[in-house]
């Protein structure tokens, strides 16, 4: 002890002889590892689950407007903040930077703890090309625009800019390394965990660029550098990219035409190689500044109503075409969906192939599908769009309130593989084996009366159905916040042997393994919390109570032990 407080002591001195600052160890950059076989998200060395929101497209551009919504979002609980950076805003001239927007939200999120991902909204947002400086929107020339031979309608803005101009993706590149290099030295907490390059990138009304530049590369030879990845992972490609690939005989080498044919999602190809290799250029210029995750969103497709390339942004990062992106941009650490479909648990299955991580940049606040993406995909986050419009009384703040107590070790649990997650659509139970049990959810049973008094009721069968209408693309015409999730929905963790912890709504699971003349048995059923990562115990449930589950239309805790009993 001494020999520690001399050294402490001289320490002290020498800094104040110097006027140095304490020696501090790095701190470590955000990064995605695998641990286990599950991809999780790094922060400060630690796996970081992100209960995210993302702000509405302008809400950053407004710092009295943010304000008020900093306030909401900690009463949301959020734990990362899914915010904007505008090219436009960023360098409205050419050459000339402007961060103090940017600045805001980082000083704003680092005062309560919250992490950021930031948006780069600059040459595509929703397969336009609005959120360009005027600099570029007044220059048709050095920056040519898409060009179609189908009306997808009237839309405002310019249109969208070619991904086969140099000029502009030079340009973007240059305005997207100045903003990393900002934040590196700007952040050096790293607040900023991780980068969105553009937003549902691609071409609206067509399936293919028809610009004099890309009528040019469609009559060429397809580039080496994309033969050659699909000839080196031919075994490994997903099959739609077999698909598509296989039906002209897998040929090496050729016009786009010649190897993948000429229909639309050839034409489809041909534009996630080019928008593909767009988005890789301009992350590896931000990455030689700041090497932090990064990614790209989609506009999701086919989906009802929208079943051709162009239906949505022809070139986007849909599941599909993943195998091109993967060789067009090897900069993006992933790709993520933002689904509005209300296949969730479908969408969710797409994205989670070939080792993609799972995050959800945009949903709706279906509180059901957050727990079922994080129990049964490990999702590194999720995320619902327009977080300021949610309810602080709401399911998702009471969800993230109740997560973020358990958080490093939910991600632990996760690597462990001792998680899994259920949401119920329709009237049929849902069953799942955790634990070496087999684990049942099922719509409640409408129930009257009796020594416990009313029961809770049972979901409508359509509840996942009740979907508000959206305009293209996802976007609402009014308020986001959807009402309360009634499905049976839970994140189900094996914390110990014969011992499980349920966190949700509107569920009472039941038990069973497949041993013969062995019946499961709730041995006692506890409600409580979590406390930074210790459990604490609330109501023993038992007697008239026994039969309850987790509460209907709120989100609560249960933890289960089980034992079995020889018949």
């Amino acid at each position: 002890m001494r020999i520690i407080l001399a050294v402490f002591l001289l320490s002290a001195y020498l800094q104040a002889q110097t006027g140095s600052a304490p020696i501090r160890p790095p701190v470590l950059l955000p990064q995605i590892i695998e641990n286990r076989g599950v991809k999780q998200m790094l922060v400060d060395g630690k796996p970081f689950i992100m209960l995210a929101g993302e702000l509405h497209n302008s809400s950053a551009s407004g710092l009295e407007y943010m304000k008020t919504v900093w306030e909401k979002l900690e009463a949301l609980h959020v734990n990362t903040v899914v915010g904007t950076v505008n090219w436009e805003l960023v360098e409205p001239q050419e050459g000339k930077f402007d961060f103090s927007l940017l600045d805001a939200q980082i000083q704003d999120a680092r005062k309560r703890d919250i992490r950021l991902v930031l948006i780069w909204f600059a040459t595509w947002k929703n397969g336009d090309s609005d959120y360009a400086p005027y600099w570029v929107k007044a220059d048709p020339k050095r920056f040519p625009v898409m060009q179609k031979k189908r009306g997808f309608g009237d839309r405002a803005g310019i249109g969208s800019i070619t991904p086969l101009s140099e000029a502009a993706m030079a340009a973007d590149a240059k305005a997207f390394r100045a903003l990393m290099r900002h934040i590196r030295e700007a952040d050096p907490q790293h607040t900023v965990i991780m980068m969105q390059v553009e937003n549902e990138s691609g071409l609206l009304g067509d399936s293919r660029d028809r610009s004099p530049l890309a009528e040019s590369a469609w009559g060429k030879a397809v580039p080496a550098e994309l033969m050659n990845y699909l000839v080196r992972n031919k075994s490994t490609l997903l099959p739609e990219m077999q698909e598509v690939w296989g039906r002209n005989g897998y040929k090496t080498s050729g016009t786009w035409a010649e190897i993948f044919g000429t229909d639309e999602w050839a034409d489809e190809v041909f534009m996630a190689w080019y928008i593909g290799r767009y988005h890789g250029k301009v992350a590896e210029a931000g990455k030689a500044e700041l090497n932090i995750p990064m990614y790209a969103n989609a506009w999701l497709g086919p989906q009802p109503n929208q079943e051709v390339p162009g239906d949505w942004p022809s070139g986007g990062s849909v599941a599909r075409v993943h195998d091109i992106w993967r060789a067009a941009a090897p900069s993006l650490d992933l790709l993520a969906p933002d689904i509005y479909v209300q296949d969730f648990k479908g969408t969710c299955a797409l994205y989670t192939r070939s080792g993609n991580p799972l995050f959800i940049p945009e949903a709706r606040d279906m509180a059901g599908n957050l727990f079922y993406a994080f129990g049964r995909h490990s999702a590194m986050g999720w995320s619902p769009f327009g977080i300021e419009d949610l309810s602080v009384d709401g399911q998702v703040a009471q969800s993230y309130k109740l997560l973020r107590e358990m958080l490093p070790q939910l991600a632990d649990w996760q690597a462990a593989g001792k998680v899994t997650g259920v949401a119920v659509d329709g009237d049929q139970p849902e069953t799942v084996e955790l634990g070496g049990y087999k684990i049942t959810a099922a719509p409640i049973a409408r129930k009257r009366g009796g020594p416990g008094g009313p029961g809770p009721q049972a979901a409508p069968a359509d509840a996942a159905a009740q979907l508000p209408a959206l305009l293209a693309g996802g976007v609402s015409p009014g308020a986001r916040a959807m009402p309360a999730d009634m499905r049976p929905f839970a994140l189900i963790v094996n914390t110990a042997q014969d011992e499980f912890l349920f966190i949700g709504s509107n569920l009472a699971p039941s038990f069973a393994v497949d041993a013969a003349r062995t019946k499961v048995v709730v041995a006692s059923k506890d409600e409580g919390r979590y406390e930074k990562g210790k459990w604490i115990p609330d109501r023993r449930l038992n007697g008239d109570e026994m039969g309850r589950g987790l509460p209907n239309g709120t989100i609560g805790m249960l933890k289960v032990k089980v034992v079995r009993v020889q018949n």
